[in-house]
Order: structure tokens, then C-alpha cells, then sequence
């Protein structure tokens, strides 16, 4: 049975108790219950639903800090800065983003802590299976879309040229473009943007197979070793040739015409050469 299987196992039996309280998941995230239901999950690996009010300038920083310090939530509600169905929407939002990491981690035994509560509240609820079944879901629709996890955890590089003659973008879409500076990865464009990580997630698998993006760089392929030529074997010296002398170093250079002596021999034959040369003319 595999770590994942495990923590849906020990979630079912939460749900099946009725339990109320927080379960750990290592260094992945957490999980809050209320009465066997998931109200909240958070990780590190999403952003969460205060990163989203502030990020995307929804509520200032201060003042959520102050609504967390105070513990009630629905003070942004009561001063007018969020209605209560927006409240819910980013709760419900962040939940299932975080589920997404937090489900899928590996590795890790899970810590239950009875009685334990988010800040938050109880602003929507999942049942455990149904929150198992859309995780499942989302993994499937992003391999669907572009079967690249890597494009996951990647900087997202825009392509410098595309062969489409025309393309259409959703308005995510555009804001990751606009954003990327190959530097940027889907998951730090979406705390940049205040936008859901699966949402940023989707789009660039969405941006990879449309041809948008840059290919990611694949693994170098072991070359083998060639042994290197053997040294040339040393011969007899011999008297050097004419050389000239380019770029700093002596190249030799095998003269067009024989090497003539002061043989009376070779004298001989470019004089019986040049009478022949003149009977031509």
C-alpha cells in the first residue's frame, strides 16, 4: 500500500469517526476536520486563501492580520471588505489546491491533532471521498491537456516565435505570459498573481501544448568516450624541405617541380628540355 493510499485510509477512518481536529502531513501540509468533514487544508506548496485576498489586493495585509489575530473571519464580512459567498469561494478555493499537493505527498506519516482548528473557520465542507475523487480528477486533466509534469515545477519560458498565425488566450493565460521571466515557476507566478495554483497549473500545460512555452531542456545523453588516435610512429630524419612560415608556425610544403643539384646529369635534362621548348616557339 503506497504513502498516498495510506493518508486516504487514515482520512476515511477520520471521516468515519466523526473527527474533529487537524492531521499533519509532514513538511506537505495539513488537513482540519470538523465532525469528519474537511473544512481547510493548507500547504506550503500553494498558495493559501490569505495569500490570494492579499496578493491579488483584495484585502490589505493589516487588516487580515488583524482579523487573524482576532480569530473571526467574518469581521472582513461585517466591515463591508468581502461578502460572505466571496469568503467562502477563496476558502473552498485554496482547500482544493492545497488537497491537490497534500494528497499526492509521499514519504510521510500522518499526525493527528484532536480539537484542532483553523482561523478561518468552517466556511465549507468536503466529504473526504468526493475531495479524493476531485484531486484525481485534476491530475487526470492536466495529463490530458499536456502530458509534461515537468512544465509543474519548471520556470516558465516564453517561446520567442510561434508557427501559429493567430492564437486566443483566457485572461490566466495572458497574466502568466505577461508575468514569466524564465526565472518563475507555475507555483511562484501563482503567489505573484494571486491566482489558485491549479488554475496557474492548467494554464501553462494548456501555454506547453499550444506551443507557447519553450520545450523544457532534456537530459544530456552520455556520449561515449572515443579513445584518443594513437601517436604517430617515429621514423628515420630526413632532411627538411622548403617551409613558409603562417600564423607562427613552419609549414612544410612539397615543392610542384623535382629538387635540382649540380649534377651534370640534371643539367643535362633542362638543357635538352629548353632546346625542345625553342624548336616549339
Amino acid at each position: 500500500m503506497s504513502p498516498t493510499q495510506r493518508l486516504d485510509a487514515v482520512l476515511a477512518g477520520l471521516a468515519e469517526d466523526g473527527a474533529t481536529g487537524s492531521l499533519r502531513v509532514g513538511r506537505a501540509g495539513s488537513v482540519y476536520l470538523s465532525k469528519g468533514r474537511v473544512t481547510y487544508v493548507e500547504s506550503p506548496s500553494s498558495p493559501g486563501a490569505e495569500e490570494i485576498l492579499t496578493c491579488s489586493g483584495r484585502v490589505a495585509a493589516a487588516t487580515l492580520r488583524g482579523a487573524r489575530q482576532s480569530a473571526t473571519p467574518d469581521a472582513l464580512v461585517r466591515q463591508g471588505l468581502l461578502t460572505l459567498g466571496e469568503l467562502q469561494l477563496c476558502v473552498l478555493g485554496a482547500t482544493l489546491d492545497a488537497a491537490f499537493f497534500v494528497l499526492a505527498a509521499t514519504g510521510s506519516r500522518p499526525r493527528f491533532k484532536e480539537g484542532d482548528r483553523h482561523w478561518l473557520g468552517d466556511q465549507g465542507y468536503f466529504e473526504v471521498s468526493c475531495l479524493v475523487r476531485e484531486c484525481r480528477r485534476r491530475r487526470a486533466e492536466l495529463d490530458r491537456v499536456c502530458p509534461h509534469p515537468e512544465l509543474d515545477s519548471l520556470p516558465v519560458v516564453v517561446a520567442p516565435r510561434i508557427t501559429a498565425q493567430r492564437v486566443v488566450l483566457t485572461a490566466v493565460q495572458w497574466e502568466v505570459l505577461v508575468s514569466a521571466d524564465a526565472t518563475a515557476t507555475p507555483l511562484d507566478l501563482a503567489r505573484r498573481l494571486g491566482r489558485p495554483a491549479y488554475s496557474i497549473l492548467l494554464a501553462v500545460r494548456q501555454l506547453g501544448a499550444a506551443g507557447l512555452l519553450l520545450d523544457p531542456p532534456a537530459a544530456p545523453e552520455a556520449v561515449p568516450a572515443t579513445p584518443p588516435p594513437p601517436l604517430p610512429k617515429r621514423t628515420a630524419r630526413t632532411e627538411p624541405g622548403p617551409a613558409v612560415r603562417e600564423a607562427g608556425a613552419a609549414r612544410t610544403v612539397t615543392p610542384a617541380f623535382p629538387q635540382v643539384s649540380g649534377d651534370a646529369t640534371d643539367v643535362g635534362v633542362l638543357i635538352r628540355l629548353r632546346d625542345a621548348l625553342e624548336r616549339l616557339l
